[in-house]
C-alpha cells in the first residue's frame, strides 16, 4: 500500500502533489522515512535500481539473447534481431513467438527455412551485376547473392546513416529478409562494426522501458530500474541524483508536473513581459517601452523618435508646465485617475507587478539553496580530495573513522535540495488553501 501511495505521488496522482496550469491544484507533503539508517536506504536503493557500466551493458544484452536463443532454439543473431523488434523485453518476445511464430517470422525478416546460394562456380551479383566467384558471394536467409565488394559497400552505407542500420534488410528491392549482426561481423570493417555494436548497446538502453541513460553531461553510466517500486530517486555512480520517472535532477518532495511548470517558467519569455508590463511605459509616439527609475516626470523618448512627453499621463510635455502640476507632479493625469481613466491600465500594471514580485520572492531563495547546494558539493569534493586526510593526522584517527563527517556532509547537500524544490512547491500553492499555505510558511520559518 505505501508503495502505490508513493508511486502516485511521484507520477501526479490523487495521493501526491498534483499540479494544474491554472495552479488550483491540492498539494500534500508525503512521509517517506527519513529518519531511516544509512544502512536500510542504501539496501532499498539497490532494490529499486542498478547502475550499469558499458561492459554492464555488453553482458546483459547478451544474457538477453543467449536466453531468447535457447527457449526458441534459433541462432544469436535471430534472437538479437527479434529482441530489437520487441524493444529488447524477452517476455514479450516468448509470448508473441509462441502465440503466432509465422507471423513474428514475417515481421523481423526471418524465412521459415534459410534458402542457400545456387551451388554454381560464378553467380551474378545483383548490385553490380558482375559474376563473381562463388567464394566471394553472400546471400542473407533469403537467398539473394551479393558480392564481398557490394555488400561492404552496403552495410557501410546503412551504419553511417544512423541506428536504421540495426533494422538492416536484404538488397533486393522485393526481399524484406533480415541482415543479421552475423553478417555484420563478417563483411564489415572493423571501424563500422564498432559503429554497429554501439548502436546495439544504445538501443538496449532507448528502446527499453527499464533502462535509460543517466543525463548528467558527459556521463556514461546507465540505469536498470524496477518500474512500481516506489521511489524515483536515483543516485548514480557518477554521484549525480535525479529523477527517474522525468530525468530532472532529483526533486522531492515536489512531483514531476510542478517541477516542469517551474523549469519551464524560469526559462519562459512570460517573465520578461511581466517585468516590462510591470515597470515600464511605451512611449506615445513609437511604442517602444521606457523604464523610469528616477528623476521627474519629464521623459525625453531615446533616438531616433526623441518625443517628448509626461510620465503619468503620457501626454505631449509640450502642454505641460507650473500649471499642470510642474516637473514633479500632473493636474491631468490626477483629474482623468478621479475620473477612473487610468483605472484598466493601472490595475493590469499593479496586477502584473504584484505577480513578478511573487515570483522574484520564490525564485531568488530557490536559487540561493541551489547555489548553496553547489557551495556544499564543492566543499565537500575539497574535504574528500585533501581535508580528510589532513584532520585523520591531527586526530590520529583512520580516515575510516572519521566517515561520518562525509555522511554529514552529504546530509546537508540533501537539505538543500529540499528546501530548494520547497520554494517551487510554495508558488504553485493555491491561494484559496490557506491552512496549508500558513503551514508551509511556518515550516520554512523554522
Amino acid at each position: 500500500a505505501n508503495d502505490s501511495a508513493d508511486d502516485d505521488f511521484y507520477s501526479g496522482g490523487e495521493a501526491g502533489l498534483a499540479a494544474s496550469d491554472d495552479g488550483d491544484a491540492d498539494y500534500d507533503f508525503a512521509d517517506h522515512d527519513s529518519d531511516d539508517s544509512p544502512e536500510l536506504l542504501s539496501h532499498r536503493q539497490q532494490q529499486n535500481y542498478c547502475i550499469l557500466s558499458e561492459a554492464g551493458i555488453k553482458q546483459r544484452q547478451e544474457d538477453d539473447i543467449n536466453r531468447v536463443s535457447t527457449v526458441l532454439s534459433i541462432s544469436k543473431s535471430e534472437a538479437c534481431a527479434l529482441l530489437r523488434s520487441y524493444n529488447w523485453s524477452v517476455s514479450k518476445v516468448h509470448d508473441e513467438w509462441f502465440v503466432d511464430e509465422e507471423r513474428v517470422r514475417k515481421v523481423v525478416g526471418f524465412p521459415e527455412k534459410r534458402i542457400e546460394m545456387p551451388n554454381d562456380r560464378e553467380l551474378a551479383c545483383g548490385i553490380c551485376f558482375e559474376n563473381c566467384p562463388y567464394a566471394s558471394m553472400s546471400a542473407a536467409a533469403c537467398g539473394h547473392p551479393f558480392c564481398s565488394v557490394c555488400w561492404r559497400g552496403y552495410i557501410s552505407t546503412a551504419i553511417n546513416d544512423g541506428p536504421g542500420c540495426l533494422m538492416l534488410r536484404c538488397p533486393d528491392p522485393s526481399c524484406a529478409a533480415a541482415v543479421g549482426q552475423d553478417m555484420i561481423n563478417s563483411l564489415a570493417n572493423e571501424e563500422d562494426k564498432e559503429k554497429y555494436g554501439r548502436y546495439l548497446r544504445r538501443s538496449y538502453i532507448e528502446d527499453n522501458r527499464k533502462t535509460k541513460w543517466c543525463p548528467a553531461p558527459g556521463c556514461e553510466y546507465a540505469v536498470e530500474f524496477v518500474v512500481g517500486s516506489g521511489s524515483y530517486d536515483v543516485n548514480c555512480n557518477c554521484s549525480y541524483g535525479f529523477c527517474w520517472n522525468c530525468t530532472e535532477e532529483a526533486h522531492r518532495p515536489v512531483d514531476c508536473a510542478t517541477v516542469s511548470k517551474w523549469i519551464l517558467k524560469n526559462s519562459a519569455e512570460s517573465e520578461n513581459m511581466n517585468w516590462i508590463l510591470a515597470n515600464s511605459k511605451p512611449c506615445p509616439k513609437c511604442k517602444r517601452p521606457i523604464e523610469k527609475n528616477q528623476g521627474c516626470m519629464h521623459i525625453t523618448c531615446t533616438p531616433p523618435c526623441k518625443f517628448e512627453f509626461c510620465w503619468l499621463c503620457l501626454g505631449s510635455w509640450s502642454e505641460h508646465g507650473e500649471r499642470t502640476g510642474g516637473f514633479y507632479a500632473c493636474n491631468r493625469y490626477e483629474a482623468a485617475r478621479q475620473e477612473g481613466a487610468y483605472d484598466e491600465s493601472e490595475r493590469r500594471r499593479e496586477m502584473a507587478k504584484n505577480s513578478l514580485e511573487r515570483y522574484t520572492h520564490y525564485y531568488e531563495r530557490w536559487a540561493a539553496n541551489q547555489s548553496s547546494r553547489q557551495k556544499a558539493l564543492g566543499d565537500l569534493q575539497s574535504l574528500q580530495n585533501d581535508k580528510l586526510e589532513k584532520l585523520s593526522d591531527i586526530q590520529s584517527q583512520p580516515e575510516s573513522q572519521l566517515k561520518f563527517i562525509i555522511e554529514a556532509w552529504l546530509q546537508i547537500v540533501e537539505c538543500r535540495r529540499v528546501l530548494k524544490w520547497t520554494y517551487a512547491y510554495g508558488y504553485y500553492l493555491p491561494e484559496h488553501e490557506h491552512a496549508k499555505r500558513q503551514f508551509f510558511e511556518y515550516l520554512q520559518g523554522l
